[in-house]
């Protein structure tokens, strides 16, 4: 006995379906326009009102959305919205056929634009591009199609090529570009060029005093946040990174830095940093600082001290700690090692001490130091400021002799004799280019200089740096009247550079460069 099954009828998708019970075909269309700017976005709306009135004087036709992706790149699919939910409609079974005015405006990479056809064309979805008369679901519409889609893809590589070479020239010129929205402590005048805002200049300052006050890029973010301050893109969230790219951004003394990146090619828009594959260009004095030069230098120096700050014997390296005054610059007697800050329960008696790291961990080297309480680290601090204060006048002397030794270590070439000679050189260049000579080793020769030029710079801001620190000692003993009673951790990150635990004794060295015994 033969047995029937019943099978519902699917939902139609695509034209495939019987147009006699459902004859109207519903038509999508897809409009786009690359840019954002005033002059397109009349483009776009007429893009709009065209492909609806179209379909719906279309006797055979019903609208079945108009999709429109505005200021968008077709160089890939990707941030399309629009023309992903047209797809995903596509998919459901609720789009028969796609108009559009031509293939660059589908989509201007190949292989994007022929994977979207071949999947519509598996859905028995049709896409009628205007411009090129081509119906996908013809004999000769892939055909056509590749032919039409590799030529648009040739002129958006042309066309991001132009764009490039733009830029390069601009850069060339001398002419800098910075997006200001995103860009803490400047905006932009009517003519296009940076000016300070005052409120957030104020913020890129307290950055880079609280980092050469030595606090940590942790704790600069955690002040910023407790106190309500936005980032330059008007988030609460301040991350590291973002105190990182401001310490390091050459824009906050008015010079600029040109190509520091480059796209790898223009369908990925991939960013990758220059690395010397494409020439840069450095601008200088080209808008007004917010950060003097000299300040700006000693930040660059503390940023490569903190990177690395100690290399125990095993290899590891240690990084910097800006939590306590005396983190980093508390050393063992006997291995080098650093001492670390511990809380300790001795037998239920609970105190804060420091240890070398060698008792606390494998550093490559056995060590038999001594704990030292942090009372005791403090009570020798203050024991050396007042040495320095009980003798000043002998002190005093000592200072202006070191200052006398600072003054000593001018460089050899200074920065003007430097740019002189660069100045030459580039000269020297042109002429060996426009002779279509080797030029090779004058430009290594500028590359030499300039490192030269940028090392004499911060060579003077450290001798200046060295002598602000003297002055520093000197002032602090003229102004103090008589002996400190208390620990002041301010004052240990203002005068001490380091203190060394010995088992007999601590030798505290003070940043102006004069070393006291504290026997124990």
């Amino acid at each position: 006995m033969s047995t029937m099954t019943y099978i519902p009828a699917t939902k139609r998708r695509g034209n495939a379906a019987n147009n006699a019970e459902k004859p109207m075909l519903r038509v999508a269309a897809y409009c786009r326009v690359s840019t954002d700017s005033d002059e397109q976005a009349g483009s776009y709306d007429a893009q709009i009102a065209h492909y609806t009135d179209y379909i719906n004087l279309n006797p055979g036709w019903v609208l079945a959305g108009i999709f429109a992706d505005d200021g968008i790149s077709g160089t890939n699919t990707k941030n399309r919205s629009e023309f992903n939910r047209m797809i995903g409609e596509c998919r459901t079974g609720n789009i028969d056929m796609i108009i559009t005015k031509s293939i660059s405006r589908f989509a201007r990479n190949t292989l994007d634009c022929l994977k979207y056809i071949r999947e519509l064309k598996e859905l028995n979805i049709p896409v009628l591009f205007e411009k090129e008369a081509i119906n996908t679901m013809d004999s000769k519409g892939e055909v056509l199609l590749t032919i039409m889609a590799s030529l648009a893809q040739q002129e958006s590589e042309s066309l991001s090529q132009n764009v490039k070479l733009g830029i390069q020239y601009r850069y060339q010129q001398g002419k800098v570009q910075v997006n200001h929205n995103y860009f803490l402590g400047y905006t932009k005048d009517a003519d296009g060029h940076l000016v300070i805002d005052p409120e957030q200049a104020e913020i890129v300052k307290r950055i880079f005093r609280e980092y050469l006050s030595g606090l940590s890029m942790d704790k600069i973010a955690a002040g910023l946040e407790a106190d309500g301050v936005l980032t330059g893109a008007g988030k609460a969230k301040w991350h590291t990174s973002t105190i990182n790219k401001i310490l390091r951004n050459e824009k906050y003394i008015g010079d600029a830095l040109l190509q520091k990146t480059y796209t790898t090619d223009f369908l990925s828009k991939k960013r990758l940093k220059n690395n010397g594959t494409l020439p840069q260009y450095y601008i200088e004095d080209d808008h007004e600082a917010i950060i003097p030069k000299d300040l700006f230098l000693l930040a660059q120096e503390e940023l490569a001290r903190r990177r690395v700050v100690h290399v125990s014997n095993n290899g590891k390296r240690r990084c910097f700690s800006g939590k306590h005054c005396f983190a980093q610059i508390v050393f063992c007697g006997e291995c080098g090692e650093y001492y670390r800050r511990v809380h300790w329960n001795n037998r239920g008696v609970k105190s804060i001490v420091w240890r070398c790291c060698s008792r606390l961990e494998n550093t490559g080297r056995a060590c038999r130091s001594r704990t030292v309480n942090e009372t005791a680290l403090e009570r020798a601090v203050i024991d050396a400021i007042n040495r320095v204060l009980c003798q000043k006048d002998d002190f005093i002397l000592k200072l202006q002799s070191n200052i006398a030794a600072v003054v000593r270590q001018e460089d050899v070439f200074s920065p003007e004799v430097i740019d002189e000679r660069m100045r030459e050189l580039q000269k020297e260049l042109l002429e060996k280019v426009n002779r279509h000579e080797d030029y090779d080793a004058i430009a290594e020769e500028i590359v030499r200089l300039r490192e030269m030029r940028k090392q004499s710079e911060v060579n003077s801001v450290v001798r200046d740096e060295q002598m602000k620190q003297i002055n520093d000692l000197q002032n602090f003993i003229r102004a103090q009247p008589a002996d400190i009673t208390e620990f002041d951790e301010a004052l240990v990150r203002r005068l001490i550079a380091k203190i060394t635990v010995f088992s007999d004794r601590f030798t505290v060295e003070f940043k102006s460069g004069i070393s006291i015994d504290i026997e124990e």
